[in-house]
This record gives C-alpha cells, sequence and structure tokens, in this order.
C-alpha cells in the first residue's frame, strides 16, 4: 500500500506514490486506470519493472475516502 504524492492523472499519464517498505520511504512513478488525487491511498497491483508499478484506489476501514476532487461522493 501507499499514498498518492503527485496527481495520477490515469490511463497512461503516470504520477508518484511513495510505498513504505521496511521502515523506508519509496518513491514509484504509478499508473492507475482513473485518475487519482494528491493523498489517495492505493494498493500496488503490478510492478512495472524500473521503478513504475499500477495502482489501484484503496481505503482502510475507518479512513475517509480520498479522490479525485469535484466527482460526485468525493471531496
Amino acid at each position: 500500500m501507499g499514498v498518492v504524492v503527485s496527481r495520477v492523472r490515469g490511463g497512461e499519464q503516470p504520477g508518484e506514490v511513495r510505498v513504505v517498505h521496511g521502515g523506508i520511504p519509496h518513491a514509484y512513478i504509478a499508473y492507475a486506470e482513473e485518475p487519482l488525487a494528491v493523498g489517495a491511498q492505493v494498493l500496488v497491483i503490478n510492478d512495472r519493472g524500473a521503478r513504475r508499478v499500477d495502482v489501484e484506489p484503496w481505503n482502510m476501514p475507518g479512513q475517509d475516502v480520498v479522490g479525485v476532487a469535484g466527482e460526485p461522493g468525493r471531496p
């Protein structure tokens, strides 16, 4: 799991996510089907190699939904 630190624009237009592994934060170029706003929680679903990953939105129970501003049902 990780968090979006630079907006993921969707499709083949990437953004950047931070994933903490072993207590050390790592930055990855991230791709998602839909745009994701800064601060969105994500789940890494595929490793493309060369520090590139595919992600999808992921909300842990009890956390607020963070997504694309202006979409219905999202802040």
